[in-house]
């Protein structure tokens, strides 16, 4: 997570998928990929499915360890952090034991570390879990604290899996597993062409996030077959600014088939209803979102029925959702799933590849990984990819209209 972002709020075909549910955890996309990797014997692909039956409980850890294998990953959260922070770390790390709890065999144990949600904190906390023997780092949440763990990690030449969506902070050896806006708006644009849109209006906010969005959004439209028609930003928070952009839009947003409104239920209404007032007729054209229209405020809108917007496969999250309650008694932070899969992801490639089997080239399987949210892959770069549905607003919900693909060869 970027530091503005709210932590408590807010994602193959073959034998290897044969077993894979949106209940399950993670399962090696390329398992046999993996193993050529990491030097592994010519045998079966090892695979991780979750059990059927519930597990046994694992038995008690010290507070600042979870599970009792070989292999040692550090787990860096702001446990000790104010507010918000803290909720989002402590669900995080709960959803980490669970993933211990469910993964069969999982040959790691988890150093837990408090960054306490700084910079200094997180680059102690790296270090000490490197000088005890830790082969992974998986967090932490901000984009200040990956950047400075992250830099203990590449000198160690330890992978290091984080939370942040601020694709700034990825690099070689620095992973992001987080919801990257990217890729929300790569998908739902993507399909509106697909769908014969071919004119493109954004009007987007006047903050980081928008430019991130807004660069996302000119990279690829053209590429999908479209054009950018116009583009217009707003300070956010003010009907009146809202009316402001939209009546500098209106002549380009007139002539485009869809309008690309990346903001939060407080907003969207105002701007297409502003649009409606500067004289844009909205009949017809594709409003078009990112995950921040994954909001039941939004859905109860009128305005925005029949709008679009990429996400992850909610059927994921809501069986996850169920587990952690059953174990924990309380409703997890949507970001939970990261830790779960991130420590999924370390089990895995320890049982592919044993203690040396977490490696940058096991990490960026292209392959990639099933989830909890779906499937992923890493680039390079540390950014990822990620597999998303598209999600129609009508009659008070959302629904998929376009399934989360299954495998990477499926194309995106």
């Amino acid at each position: 997570m970027s530091e503005d972002e709210h932590p408590a709020s807010k994602r193959p075909t073959g034998p290897i998928f044969a077993s894979a549910s949106r209940r399950a955890f993670l399962v090696m996309a390329g398992a046999a990929t993996l193993g050529a990797c990491s030097s592994m014997p010519d045998s079966p692909p090892p695979q991780a499915s979750l059990p059927i039956d519930p597990q046994p409980e694992m038995p008690q850890q010290p507070a600042n360890s979870i599970g009792t294998g070989t292999v040692r990953i550090g787990l860096l959260l702001p446990l000790g952090a104010s507010g918000n922070a803290a909720i989002a770390a402590q669900s995080l790390r709960n959803a980490a034991e669970m993933a211990m709890s469910e993964f069969t065999g999982a040959n790691i144990q988890l150093l837990v570390k408090d960054d306490g949600g700084t910079a200094p904190g997180a680059q102690a906390a790296a270090q000490q879990a490197i000088d005890e023997g830790a082969r992974a780092i998986i967090g932490p949440v901000f984009a200040h604290t990956v950047a400075a763990a992250g830099q203990v990690a590449r000198q160690r030449g330890i992978p290091l899996v984080g939370f942040s969506t601020d694709t700034n902070v990825a690099a070689q050896g620095v992973y992001l597993l987080s919801f990257l806006p990217q890729t929300d708006v790569e998908r739902a644009i993507r399909y509106a062409a697909s769908r014969g849109r071919r004119g493109f209006v954004g009007i987007v906010p006047n903050n980081a996030y928008g430019s991130v969005v807004e660069a996302a959004f000119r990279e690829t439209v053209p590429v999908a077959g479209g054009r950018v028609l116009g583009l217009e930003r707003y300070d956010t928070g003010s009907a009146a600014k809202y009316a402001e952009a939209a009546q500098r839009a209106a002549a380009s947003a007139q002539q485009a088939d869809a309008i690309f409104l990346p903001d939060a239920a407080d907003a969207v209404p105002q701007l297409v209803q502003a649009l409606a007032a500067a004289g844009v007729n909205m009949s017809g054209k594709q409003l078009i979102g990112t995950g921040l229209w994954d909001d039941k405020r939004l859905f109860a809108s009128p305005a925005v029925a029949g709008g679009i917007f990429a996400a992850p496969d909610p059927a994921g999250f809501r069986s996850f959702s169920e587990r952690y309650r059953a174990r924990f008694g309380k409703e997890p932070v949507r970001t939970a799933t990261l830790a779960h899969d991130g420590v999924s992801l370390m089990a895995a490639l320890v049982n592919a590849g044993g203690e040396t089997g977490i490696t940058d080239a096991a990490i960026q399987n292209p392959s990639g990984f099933i989830g909890v949210d779906g499937i992923f892959r890493f680039r390079p770069d540390g950014t990822n990819q990620r597999g998303l549905a598209i999600m129609q607003i009508g009659n008070g919900a959302s629904q998929i209209i376009d399934p989360a693909p299954r495998s990477f060869a499926q194309g995106m």
